[in-house]
């Protein structure tokens, strides 16, 4: 294929987008943002159990409050009862060895209840510190999950952005350039990434490697208009006065 050496150079124009085109796409997909949203994300999960596991432990410790109440006072009503029965005198004897024998045991109850109650009111108190913890740092990640999106939407647009002033650029360009030597360089961009490179001092600058032997006298006995290919990564050989030929 043969295309004018201005022509050619064009091509270098046409690479410098598509490489821009190339660094926007890879960093639009590895904003930093991204990943840390993603953590967050599984860290939020995790925080959120923690809340609804601290929150279901202190409803279920507050039922159980509420039933050693009702008990105590249950177990304290009985006991007054007997205890005006007692007072109130009358009873046969052996009924009054029962009643008695009655009121220490419910007096042994109420103790055993409310050393009970006392035990489940500490676990609450934990509970709720617990739960007040979990929700604090739930809640701040919530924050800081907003603050990362909201960076990652400001840098998505700024990226959509730039990609909207180069994608018309390119299409100038490539309009500008032969069809079939358009099709070349992208069959060149599929195979090794870069589609043109410039030959400075031997050198492909698109794999970096030094022209020599029989591919370096291949490219200095070519025709100014020929298009010429690296042999290593298949780019396009834009030469210059700077190729060192």
């Amino acid at each position: 294929m043969n295309a004018e050496p201005a022509v050619q150079l064009r091509l270098l124009d046409l690479q410098a987008v598509d490489t821009s085109l190339n660094q926007l796409a890879h960093r639009r997909a590895h904003l930093p943002e991204l990943a840390a949203i993603a953590a967050g994300t599984v860290r939020a999960r995790e925080l959120n159990d923690a809340v609804v596991d601290a929150r279901t432990r202190l409803d279920d410790l507050a039922a159980e409050q509420r039933r050693l109440e009702n008990d105590v006072e249950t177990v304290r009503a009985r006991t007054g009862r007997d205890e005006g029965r007692l007072q109130a005198g009358g009873l046969p004897s052996r009924e009054l060895e029962s009643l008695q024998h009655e009121i220490a045991t419910l007096a042994r109850r109420q103790s055993t209840l409310e050393d009970e109650l006392l035990d489940v009111m500490e676990q609450a108190e934990e509970a709720q510190a617990e739960l007040g913890a979990a929700t604090e740092r739930h809640e701040a990640l919530l924050a800081e999950q907003a603050t990362l999106v909201e960076r990652r939407d400001a840098a998505l647009a700024e990226i959509a952005a730039a990609i909207g002033e180069k994608t018309p650029e390119r299409a100038a360009i490539a309009a500008e350039l032969p069809a079939e030597l358009v099709s070349l360089y992208e069959k060149a961009r599929a195979h090794g990434g870069a589609g043109a490179a410039l030959l400075r001092q031997r050198r492909c600058e698109a794999c970096r490697i030094e022209l020599s032997g029989s591919e370096l006298s291949r490219v200095r006995t070519a025709a100014a208009d020929e298009v010429v290919r690296c042999d290593n990564c298949r780019a396009i050989l834009v030469r210059t006065a700077e190729s060192g030929l």
